[in-house]
């Protein structure tokens, strides 16, 4: 039922193209902001050097926050974001709940990024999709491409959610999907689960 076809490559990007499609999407998926609403120009020009199936997502997220009143994306990004379950960045949730078995997964994507010399220092949890993709353009893309494959069902769950929502934020859940490998057997089994 989830099993979708790809319109594009099915080889992985290089990494360049990589952690820049990852910057991206993370920078699209904090809270909006004056900072955010000053970089928009230089996230589409810096979109244009990507394949066209992840820069037409991007450039239509950065036109709709061009659009919207800041007051009125932010109160949309709260809406999407902090109300409710299948809008939820944090990947662990998806497959652990509030559970004791999410912290476990915390405390790994911790240790995650350790091995790679990186320490948080910022006040979202390491399951944060924002958070991983900024790992991954920044720091060391194959232990990001590890994280975001590990949790690729949480990953569509959300796209889907978002998607079925209308949201603009979908296109940047879009984007980070499309650089991951197809789905194939059990993980779009996992998704319908």
């Amino acid at each position: 039922m989830f099993r979708r076809r790809r319109i594009h490559e099915t080889t992985r990007l290089p990494d360049d193209q990589l952690q820049m499609a990852w910057q991206l999407c993370s920078l699209l998926l904090d809270y909006p902001s004056e900072t955010l609403v000053s970089q928009l120009g230089l996230i589409r020009r810096a979109a244009g050097e990507l394949p066209a199936y992840l820069a037409e997502p991007v450039c239509r997220l950065v036109a709709h926050l061009e659009a919207t009143e800041l007051s009125q994306a932010q109160r949309a990004y709260v809406e999407t974001f902090d109300h409710t379950r299948r809008g939820c960045l944090y990947l662990t949730y998806f497959t652990c709940g509030d559970t004791r078995k999410r912290g476990v997964a915390l405390v790994q994507l911790k240790q995650a990024y350790r091995r790679a010399g990186v320490e948080l220092t910022s006040a979202e949890l390491p399951d944060h999709l924002g958070v991983v993709l900024e790992f991954g353009a920044t720091a060391d893309v194959e232990i990001a491409w590890q994280i975001l494959t590990g949790y690729r069902a949480s990953l569509e769950v959300l796209r889907i959610s978002l998607q079925e929502k209308n949201s603009p934020w979908a296109d940047a859940v879009l984007v980070a999907s499309r650089t991951l490998p197809e789905l194939v057997g059990d993980e779009a089994q996992a998704i319908a689960r």
